[in-house]
């Protein structure tokens, strides 16, 4: 069943807390690929009902990003929520969720803000404010839905470590599922952006999983020093790749890591021509 608006997924809501049903929500920005059904089937096979929103939410784009191009698919994302078994997916406007006329900054919109100490590292420091972004839509998403599950990919782990604190911090009565990436045989992760990739470009793009791949398989054979790992990555860089970050954090808190042990997480992000790709490894997962 597909819904533009708030009410009718609270109707649908309410009838199901009345019938004492278990709610999953897998938040989506569209253009849905199997990454994101992995989400779906995990949701449909704990909870009773699955919610899963379709919103390609502005107040996380910062100026210059994809807005404007990012993929729209709708009929197609309606056609792989129904084949999953999906019960419910909302799709409002931008004016559905933040009002007719709305201006769409911190000086006239409530913003939820995660602590400065999570966002000021990797993706946050070249997208300020696209984590007060994703914090307001996912927070508003989950008073809209009153889920008793959120499930959200790994491949994001800093939004989802984010996430994590802010359901934590604002006694949200929800949990967050994580969920592995899922990946091309290739061992590319999966993502929408992947689609504005060539041929050649998926050939280059697979230097962020080799990346990892090597940090991990160098870390279980011992090398723990994260200066050393770093520069493993090297050789697997050519004049095609401009990187962004290649950093070692902790697993619950994104504190940086000097030595590296199995609650470490390796994130990377760079791009291949306008294409910025992100991707992250845990060193403690067999």
């Amino acid at each position: 069943m597909l819904v533009h608006t708030i009410k009718e997924v609270r109707e649908k809501v309410k009838e199901w807390k009345t019938q004492g049903l278990t709610i999953g929500l897998v938040p989506t920005m569209g253009a849905l690929h199997a990454g994101h059904k992995s989400l779906i089937d995990k949701s449909v096979e704990k909870c009773d009902k699955t919610v899963v929103s379709v919103f390609v939410n502005p107040i996380q784009f910062c100026p210059g990003e994809d807005l404007d191009k990012y993929p729209r698919t709708l009929d197609e994302d309606e056609r792989l929520c129904n084949e999953a078994g999906v019960d419910l997916i909302f799709a409002p406007s931008p004016n559905e969720m933040y009002g007719q006329g709305h201006i769409l900054s911190n000086d006239f919109l409530t913003y939820v803000i995660p602590p400065y100490f999570y966002v000021d590292k990797l993706c946050g420091k070249s997208r300020v404010g696209h984590f007060d972004g994703v914090c307001t839509v996912v927070n508003k998403l989950f008073n809209i839905v009153q889920p008793d599950f959120g499930f959200f990919g790994e491949k994001d782990r800093q939004q989802l470590i984010i996430l994590k604190k802010m359901v934590k911090d604002l006694n949200i009565p929800i949990q967050i599922i994580p969920c592995p990436i899922v990946r091309e045989e290739s061992g590319l992760a999966l993502s929408s952006r992947n689609k504005y990739l060539s041929e050649e470009d998926k050939k280059e793009a697979l230097a962020l999983s080799k990346i990892l791949f090597n940090i991990k398989a160098c870390y279980q054979k011992g090398i723990t020093d994260c200066n050393a790992l770093y520069e493993t990555a090297f050789s697997y860089l050519n004049n095609h790749h401009s990187l962004e970050y290649l950093e070692f954090r902790d697993a619950e808190n994104l504190e940086e890591k000097t030595i590296a042990d199995n609650n470490t997480i390796v994130f990377i992000a760079l791009k291949i021509g306008n294409v910025r790709l992100i991707d992250n490894i845990s060193l403690g997962d067999l």
